[in-house]
């Protein structure tokens, strides 16, 4: 993800993509801890993500003559995060899924 990408977001987008990334962001902290996440890179390119984000709507946020977080405060309510195709787990299984396939249990 680039920075004129999110020029082309409206604030709403903005908004729940910034959170979406935060939500990739603790899935990938977990499955590290649990030696699941096949390439550690993930962690620091989804913190550079969130940065970026975060960079485009505190501009936003100034131009509009805003309050910090001002953005975030409005748009955060209609947030349900997504489960990516690719990502183990899921929103059915949860964070344990991957752990609980792992040691063999049956649900």
């Amino acid at each position: 993800m680039n920075y004129a990408d999110l020029t082309d977001l409206n604030d709403e987008q903005l908004v729940h993509t910034e959170l979406n990334l935060e939500h990739q962001l603790i899935t990938a902290r977990f499955q590290h801890a649990t030696n699941q996440l096949q390439d550690t890179s993930t962690l620091k390119k989804l913190r550079r993500d969130i940065a970026r984000v975060r960079t485009a709507a505190r501009g936003r946020e100034l131009e509009q003559g805003l309050r910090k977080n001002a953005l975030r405060d409005a748009h955060s309510t209609s947030f349900t995060p997504s489960v990516e195709a690719g990502a183990e787990g899921g929103a059915a299984g949860g964070f344990l899924k991957g752990v609980v396939d792992k040691l063999g249990g049956s649900e």
